[in-house]
Parts: C-alpha cells; structure tokens; sequence
C-alpha cells in the first residue's frame, strides 16, 4: 500500500508502523481491540488536563452550536476578547498585547518580526538577526529552525540553507556569562533580541537550567539594550509548577519579566492547535501610530479560531479550580526514577515539576525502548539520548507510578547483558 501519509520525524522506509488510536480518555490512550496506554507524553505536552475532559468539550461543543470560525481581520468575538484579557491578567507585569497564531512555531515567527519591528521604529534597522543558545529548540518554521542549535538539533542539516543567527553556551558561569556579553557586544548593531526557553530546553536535549542563569540573561539583554523572549511554549501553564517558567523569579528582588512571551502547546489543553505571542507595552507601542505602515503585517488565517479560543477559556477555568499537585509529580518522579542513577549506561537523571529525563551515555535503540514501553502499557516516544516523561497534569499516583515502573523496566531490558541488573534493585 502506497504511504499516503507521510508522518513527522521518522524516516518512511524503515519506521515500524505506527500505533492507531481510535479514543482517549483521561489519561490514556485506546487502541482499536481497547487496549490502553497511559499517555506519558500529553501528546506533546499539550493535554495538560488529561483527554475529553467534560468542561473542555462542553465549551467546544457549544461555540461549534454558534460558530466554529470566523476571520480575525476587522472582526472580534467574545471569546479571543475574554482569552486576551485574561492572558494579559496572568502574565507578569505589563506583558498585556496579545497576538494570536496557530501554532507554537509560528508564534516564534511573530515573535521576530514584532522585534525587527520595534527596532526599525527606533531607527535600529540593521538589527535584523537574533542569539539563542546551545541546544536550543524553538520550531519547525524556517525562522524558528534558525534559532534552533545549528549543530546538535534536529535542523542541523539546513544550517547552510537558513539565516544564520548567534548561538553561545547558556550563561551558567562567569566564564559563559562574558561569552554572552561580548557577543552581544560585538554584534550590538545587528541583535534585535535574545531567544530563550526559560529553565527547560525542550527538544534540544530535555536540559534544565536555574534562575541564576536565566537572571544572567536578563542582565545581558539590559546591558546591551536588546530584546528578551521567552519561549515558554513548552513550559508554560505549569508545567514546572507555575503558571510560567518566569514565574519562578517573581520572589527575586528583580523578576526577569521577558520583553515578548510566546505561548502555545497546553494553552488549549490538547484539543487543537493555537498558540500567543504576547508582547510588553514598550513594544507595542512601537506599532501604535497614525501611519498605516507602522502596523504588525502579519494575519494567520485561523488566527483567534473561536474554537480553540473557547477551548482555551474552559482550560483557564480548570487551572483556576483545580489546584494541580505538581510538586507530588516531581517528588514521585525523582524517588522513582532516580535509582537508574546506577545504570552504567545512565548518564544522567533529572526531574523538575512534571518533567522527568533518563539521559543515557550510549544510547540504545530506542525503538526498541518504545516497544518495551509499550508492552507495559506505557506511551512515551524517546529521542536521541533521552527518555523523559511529561505526564498530564492529572495523573493520579497509581498511574504516575506505573509510567515510572515501565520507564525503568525499560531501560533495564535495552541494557548490555554485562552491565544489567536485577529489576527489583531498580525499584
């Protein structure tokens, strides 16, 4: 049979068939002769609330009853206008200009462009190109590949093809901070601004970092009066147990409060795709003028879809009632996982929130890794050294645990005979 369908991130010729899925229900995914698989991943992070949560569907099926679209292009409705104002109440100090998209990575692309804009409104205009940093993962989109590693991500074999941008090893130490420095320095007439993806890089490796070094960040950005932009698509809605990844420096004497915030991913908890670029008013400003010219030129034809809009109202609503326990995830997540500290092969194990990473030193065959998975009733989809789990925030203990059992069963199963141990030592 002919491959219609020509799937994401797999080469066609010699990937395994995937798995169907005919339904989901709360945490779990169901296959054709109902079979059920606890969904370690959130589908990508995004089904933050677990699957067909009642108050989700119900808000969708009812905006469906009214209108399942409508251009955003001199029209509004009630639920982009309700969503907006309440982003703009979540997000730290004045970061209240929200732009809808529809997806994350495109929410990168406004991102940029709302920043080469600003600088050209301040008479900046070589100031065209961005830094992000080591290991960094920002998209899929041309723009968004451009900031993604240009070595060690998935888009290395385009480097040559995209813009190049500056990338410096995260400032963790005074010796990485003056890196930092002197390449914002050097290039202060070209950077616009500093991408970052705040305490957790996603797909570039699943590595965390602390507030020290997002701070450092900050600092950087002010020094050298450029732009500072947070890609909490993947961290944001409490992922790493608040609101925002940013949100872990509101106790500093200085919160890092980032220029422009690019939101996507659980914002709709897991029903379809939108995401938000939301911008601080000093940038904004820079496009409120008499001058038709000076506007923001860019329109996703979905952008502000009432669906997701209305999808991402009810999840606002359960994150206001439902005080989710993601430090118990955590604590679950470190004492469970962290006996693969003393697989040979286990480089290194980390958890912080609802994220927990087994990072191996050779990396074994990790579809064989996803079978095994999956034989214990477990969907996670490892990738280059890493296994990691990103659990909805829902999970209950009893089904936390066994994505923990089926994570270090696994390992221990792809292990080298030699260095193998005893499962029960592993639990």
């Amino acid at each position: 049979m002919m491959n219609s369908v020509w799937r994401p991130y797999c080469q066609m010729k010699t990937a395994p068939p995937p798995m169907k899925i005919v339904a989901t229900e709360g945490c779990h995914l169901i296959g054709e002769n109902g079979e059920r698989w606890i969904d370690g991943m959130a589908s990508w992070w995004s089904a933050c609330h677990g699957y067909n949560h009642p108050h989700v569907r119900e808000a969708v099926t009812a905006q469906l009853q009214r209108m399942p679209h409508v251009m955003f292009g001199g029209i509004t409705h009630d639920p982009a206008e309700c969503l907006a104002s309440r982003l703009a109440e979540m997000a730290p100090e004045d970061l209240n200009h929200v732009f809808f998209s529809d997806s994350g990575s495109v929410a990168v692309e406004v991102a940029m462009k709302m920043a080469i804009g600003h600088w050209r409104r301040h008479d900046r205009p070589g100031r065209t190109r961005f830094l992000a940093f080591e290991n960094a993962y920002h998209g899929d989109t041309t723009g968004a590949m451009s900031l993604c590693d240009p070595q060690r991500s998935m888009h290395a074999r385009y480097s040559g093809a995209i813009t190049q941008q500056f990338h410096v090893p995260l400032p963790r130490d005074e010796t990485t901070e003056a890196e930092l420095n002197r390449v914002l320095a050097e290039h202060s007439d070209s950077i616009a601004g500093v991408f970052v993806e705040p305490l957790v890089q996603g797909a570039g490796g699943m590595r965390f970092h602390d507030v020290n070094t997002l701070t450092r960040i900050r600092e950087a950005c002010r020094r050298h009066d450029v732009l500072l932009i947070a890609d909490e698509i993947a961290t944001g809605f409490q992922r790493t147990g608040k609101m925002f990844a940013v949100d872990h420096t509101a106790d500093l004497h200085s919160p890092v409060v980032p220029d422009i915030l690019c939101l996507g991913k659980a914002l709709t908890a897991g029903t379809m795709s939108m995401a938000v670029t939301i911008a601080r008013s000093h940038v904004f400003d820079s496009f409120y003028s008499d001058d038709p010219g000076a506007a923001l030129m860019h329109g996703p034809t979905f952008m502000a879809n009432p669906l997701a809009c209305s999808a991402a109202n009810a999840s606002l609503d359960l994150f206001e009632q439902t005080p989710y326990e993601v430090g118990n995830i955590e604590t679950i997540l470190r004492e469970r996982l962290s006996v693969l500290r003393d697989v040979d092969n286990v480089a290194d194990v980390r958890c912080f929130g609802a994220i927990g990473v087994v990072q191996f030193r050779d990396p074994p065959n990790m579809q064989t890794v996803q079978d095994e998975l999956v034989r214990r009733g477990v969907w996670l989809r490892p990738f280059g050294d890493c296994l990691y789990t990103t659990p909805p925030l829902c999970i209950d203990d009893e089904s936390l645990h066994q994505v923990c059992d089926a994570v270090i069963d696994a390992t221990h199963a792809v292990m080298p005979q030699n260095n193998s141990r005893e499962v029960n030592q592993l639990r």
